[in-house]
């Protein structure tokens, strides 16, 4: 519900912090937030909410302050595009484990097998 510095709130601080040690551990990235979706992903309405930003109407990566916001935008898009999604890819575990919905399709079952035999490949562990 906030775009830079138009909401206020613990959840809002959350998002602020995050991106602050984001930007500080990685400062080769172009990151911004918080950023509402539509701010996130259409330049016109990027350029009232949030102009001169690098990011703003051109984000192909989010990250959700929880479970919760991430687990329905996913199954929103997923269903109303009727695409292929791939995850929710968990990173910075000891060892590569995903997760499926009890709703998964046997396209989601092979794909998170497959994204995690990479993991698995990328990490030098056996799956």
């Amino acid at each position: 519900y906030s775009t830079g510095e138009s909401g206020k709130g613990a959840d809002v601080d959350k998002v602020k912090e995050a991106t602050r040690l984001a930007k500080q551990l990685r400062p080769d990235l172009k990151l911004e937030g918080p950023i509402q979706y539509d701010a996130a992903v259409d330049p016109d309405v990027a350029r009232v909410k949030l102009p001169g930003s690098e990011v703003a109407g051109r984000a192909t990566v989010f990250i959700f302050p929880d479970l919760n916001a991430g687990n329905n935008a996913y199954k929103a898009v997923q269903r109303a595009a009727n695409a292929t999604a791939i995850g929710p890819v968990l990173q910075g575990l000891n060892k590569p484990v995903n997760d499926l919905s009890r709703g998964a399709l046997v396209a989601d079952i092979v794909n998170t097998i497959a994204i995690t035999a990479i993991q698995a490949q990328t990490e030098g562990v056996t799956p």
